[in-house]
């Protein structure tokens, strides 16, 4: 393994979202799925966490993409439990996917309902009116994000759910955004004392490169104490995103700075968003801190592809080694 190189520069003004910001009374803000509008400005569709505990989205947009922060002087979109009873406990951790087949942007979150979280889809072309689509995927399942092109003719969805072989990325596919199959393991969490042995999920949408579908996952470890939440990295194949090429072996970010460790949820890194620079290359991390605050950090694509690289290895092999194991 080379060694450590920070691929993650956190902003100076870190955090740069945090409950104070907020035109009405809530506990928190973090986990924010994110984009560029067309006028250059940067939007984020944020969780926030209200006083009971049940979590709402509401939308933050800024010129530069990190202060002067015009807020949504409301929430912008609601957990309607008459309508869609799995918004029960609330609606969480959006990701972003402008689809240009749809001229929209689909929204992917976790919808809390009593059977426990799912993945809920809706569609907006302006962040005011939202065309919701309901669950997709049922209890338990989230962490989840549509591909923005189809896929051999297909939508493609990528998701986290708890099956009985535990706590994987798997993959499904939708000739229409509402019925859903031809599912398929992407990675699996590790197991022993690996970094990401207890549990994965994506984070944000995967990034499309020449070389394939490139994905910022968060890895679990339990500890004693508690557990700790970092990223990692892995590409996967562009028309078969199933196959993954190169998986890195270490996280590659991690908690590191006081609002990182101390919070609601202490040790978490945890992004539902980036966009990336007109340069096509740097890229701007959006990330929850601590389960308390949104902060961001900025990286370069092709740096993440060159660490890979160097410190990733192929799942074909590595799965033939744990075969001779």
């Amino acid at each position: 393994m080379t060694e450590h190189n920070s691929l993650f520069h956190r902003h100076s003004a870190n955090p740069i979202l945090t409950a104070r910001d907020w035109p009405y009374s809530m506990n928190s803000v973090f986990n924010a799925g994110a984009t560029l509008l067309p006028d250059g400005s940067t939007l984020l569709l944020c969780r926030v966490e209200d006083r009971r505990g049940l979590s709402h989205l509401c939308v933050a947009r800024s010129v530069n993409g990190v202060d002067q922060w015009q807020i949504d002087r409301e929430p912008t979109l609601m957990p309607d439990a008459e309508k869609y009873p799995e918004e029960l406990w609330g609606i969480e951790d959006p990701r972003i996917t402008y689809v240009p087949e749809l001229k929209q942007y689909a929204v992917a979150y976790t919808s809390y309902s009593r059977g426990g979280p799912g993945v809920s889809l809706a569609l907006t072309k302006d962040f005011h009116a939202y065309e919701r689509l309901g669950v997709i995927m049922p209890p338990d399942d989230k962490d989840a994000a549509l591909l923005p092109r189809r896929i051999n003719g297909f939508w493609a969805l990528i998701h986290r759910p708890m099956t009985p072989l535990g706590t994987h990325i798997w993959i499904s596919y939708s000739p229409d955004l509402r019925h859903w199959g031809n599912h398929k393991l992407m990675l699996e969490a590790r197991r022993g004392a690996w970094w990401d042995a207890n549990k994965i999920g994506m984070s944000p949408p995967p990034i499309e490169t020449p070389r394939g579908w490139l994905m910022i996952y968060h890895g679990v470890r339990r500890t004693p104490s508690s557990s700790i939440y970092r990223l990692g990295l892995a590409i996967f194949d562009l028309e078969q995103p199933e196959k993954c090429l190169i998986r890195g072996d270490s996280w590659m970010f991690a908690p590191e700075a006081d609002y990182e460790r101390r919070g609601d949820v202490q040790d978490v890194v945890f992004p539902c968003g980036y966009t990336v620079a007109e340069d096509g290359d740097t890229i701007n991390l959006y990330y929850g801190a601590a389960d308390s605050s949104i902060a961001l950090a900025h990286g370069s694509i092709r740096c993440l592809l060159s660490w890979l690289d160097a410190n990733g290895h192929s799942e074909q092999a590595h799965d033939r080694r744990l075969r001779q194991s």
